[in-house]
């Protein structure tokens, strides 16, 4: 069964809410239940105290019964307060449980998705989707679904009150709310522009601040110091300015509506004090309705103030939804078939890097258009071979490995392993059979020993520690302060190019994959180095099949065969010894090697 995503539908805030709420569904239900009770608990005083208004008017003179209704309103207070703590906590802990789901869905989502995909977002974006504005939903769910809710449905029913205690006085209570609803909509008219606005200029910030911590190095090696930090500077000064044109564009409409919705006092006074003059309506009527008006209003702007926070929520699950749509690439759940073995087939491979993807190590793609890089490579890797790729930069090796390592999916044609289609193999399944190495290899803000052991999370410290050995990177391990349990830094900063590549070799063996490719895996190493890292390899892949990918054809000349790629096709193939026999780019390559080296 395919796990592609269709393209995302318009959903409500309530359909997005309950989608990621999982089991704390019934949580928001039941704060909303205890919202109701607090909202009315609120409200109900104002009814206790119009009722002691009349009574005094009727010169009733029972102290003692005044003093149990001033009681009551002391518990419906108490009430009022107790159902709001109980309500907004269930809220918050229903909000924290949808805000983790929403991360650990989009971490999952990102996992599925083309190689390609995840690359053309930029990182600062999506940081800012994934921990900011995310996070910035918490207090508008906790508080919108049960105060909005309540809010709203005690309004109703106190507006419906009042008709019913006198519908010609309840229709004054509302003279002035058509005029406040008319500002308001002018203050929420072009909110979803300026929102975006927003949103677009925070994301550049966002780009802007990681490129100019990410390249902190090399703006400081070539003086640019300056030109760099005005970049950031002006995305600053955008970020801020979109919010200040936002506010300055709303606030008198907002002013405007503030003042004329509460004011349900202006119609009822003097039509009121008609009324009662005329006799239609008496004086303890005439006061009900007066507090119940000023009660009544209250919740409704209480639920209006919670438009802006609904329609940024609206986007920010939009964005969210966004990213759930993607395609993902086109796996079962289960396998299909089982693999015969762990040979490798390519049949016919067309690929192309869509429009907008990232640029690869290799510059393979294009961000400016789509065009075709790999054009029909057909080739057979047998279980337990040794197979090198090579040829010119940009050739479409790294493309090959890629394909295989399952980071994308060709355009036409198959990649198999053991006769078996990989879309027809689970991604669960082709992770535990293939170990991949590139170039440019990430490690964790975590010790050496952790990093390692992310090859196989159940291995035990001594299992690291000989897997480091055969790895060849034991002594230089064992060289630094804390040994194994030196905390390597974010992205492996603390540690030189060759030796996280080294640590990501070794993490690669601890996976004990029967398939094995590594991307250029010793290209940050030295010559010394290097030559150690080639023999424990040997050691570690013996049986595996093998796929390695170098420029410098003198570490792979021993190689099962070797494939020449040059412009996305295969130009030649065969041992290091029958391809300088043919002669052809093979033997050029050669020998500019073996020149290169001799001029070392």
């Amino acid at each position: 069964m395919s796990q592609k995503s269709n393209s995302p539908a318009k959903k409500s805030l309530i359909s997005w809410i309950f989608e990621f709420a999982g089991e704390k569904k019934g949580q928001y239900i039941v704060s909303v239940l205890f919202a109701l009770m607090s909202v009315a608990c609120g409200i109900a005083p104002y009814v206790i105290i119009a009722r002691i208004v009349c009574q005094l008017l009727d010169g009733i003179r029972d102290w003692n019964l005044y003093l149990k209704e001033c009681g009551i309103v002391a518990i419906f207070w108490l009430g009022n307060v107790l159902f709001h703590a109980i309500s907004t906590s269930m809220s918050h802990i229903a909000t924290f449980n949808l805000l983790g789901n929403i991360r650990m869905r989009m971490c999952e989502k990102l996992a599925r998705l083309p190689l390609g995909t995840v690359l053309d977002m930029p990182s600062g974006s999506l940081k800012s989707t994934m921990i900011d504005r995310v996070d910035s939903m918490e207090t508008t769910l906790a508080h919108i679904v049960p105060e909005y809710t309540s809010n709203i449905i005690l309004s109703v029913v106190l507006i419906v009150y009042l008709f019913i205690l006198n519908w010609k006085l309840g229709l004054t209570c509302l003279v002035t709310v058509p005029f406040g609803l008319i500002a308001m909509c002018l203050m929420f008219k072009d909110s979803a522009r300026y929102f975006k606005n927003a949103i677009d200029k925070t994301k550049i910030l966002n780009d802007t601040a990681v490129e100019y911590i990410n390249g902190i190095e090399v703006i400081k090696a070539f003086g640019k110091s300056k030109s760099s930090y005005e970049r950031f500077v002006t995305a600053a000064k955008d970020g801020s300015a979109c919010f200040v044109e936002w506010m300055r564009s709303t606030i008198w409409p907002f002013t405007i509506a503030m003042v004329l919705m509460p004011s349900s006092l202006i119609g009822l006074l003097p039509i009121g004090g008609y009324l009662f003059w005329k006799g239609s309506v008496d004086a303890s009527m005439f006061i009900t309705i007066i507090i119940m008006a000023i009660s009544a209003i209250q919740p409704l702007i209480t639920a209006f103030s919670y438009h802006d926070d609904i329609a940024k929520a609206h986007v920010i699950f939009g964005e969210v939804g966004g990213i759930m749509c993607l395609s993902e690439l086109d796996r079962p759940a289960k396998n299909v078939k089982e693999p015969a073995d762990n040979s490798i087939t390519l049949k016919n491979v067309h690929f192309s890097y869509k429009k907008g993807e990232s640029k690869s190590q290799d510059s393979e793609k294009s961000t400016l258009e789509q065009r075709e890089i790999l054009h029909g490579i057909s080739m057979s890797l047998p279980q337990g071979s040794y197979t090198a790729l090579v040829g010119p930069s940009g050739s479409g090796k790294s493309t090959i490995a890629r394909l295989i390592a399952s980071l994308w999916d060709v355009d036409s044609g198959s990649v198999e392993i053991g006769g078996v289609n990989i879309k027809d193999l689970s991604l669960e399944e082709y992770n535990r059979r293939v170990a991949y190495v590139s170039q440019d290899n990430f490690l964790f803000d975590l010790s050496i020993r952790e990093n390692i052991r992310l090859g196989r999370p159940d291995a035990s410290d001594a299992e690291v520690e000989e897997i480091a050995r055969q790895s060849g990177c034991y002594d230089f391990i064992m060289s630094l302060e804390n040994g194994f349990e030196t905390v390597v830094g974010g992205s492996g900063a603390h540690l030189s190019g060759g030796e996280r590549q080294r640590i990501a070799i070794a993490r690669a063996m601890m996976k004990n994959s029967p398939i094995v490719i590594l991307d250029e895996a010793t290209a940050y190493t030295d010559p010394e180095n290097e030559a150690i890292i080639q023999r424990s390899v040997a050691k570690l892949v013996a049986g595996k099949t093998l796929i390695v990918i170098a420029h410098r054809l003198s570490t792979v000349k021993d190689a099962d065969k070797l494939y020449v790629i040059k412009d996305g096709n295969i130009d030649s193939c065969g041992r290091h010894e029958e391809l300088l026999a043919q002669g052809g780019l093979y033997k050029k390559m050669w020998e500019a090697h073996i020149s290169a080296k001799d001029g070392e």
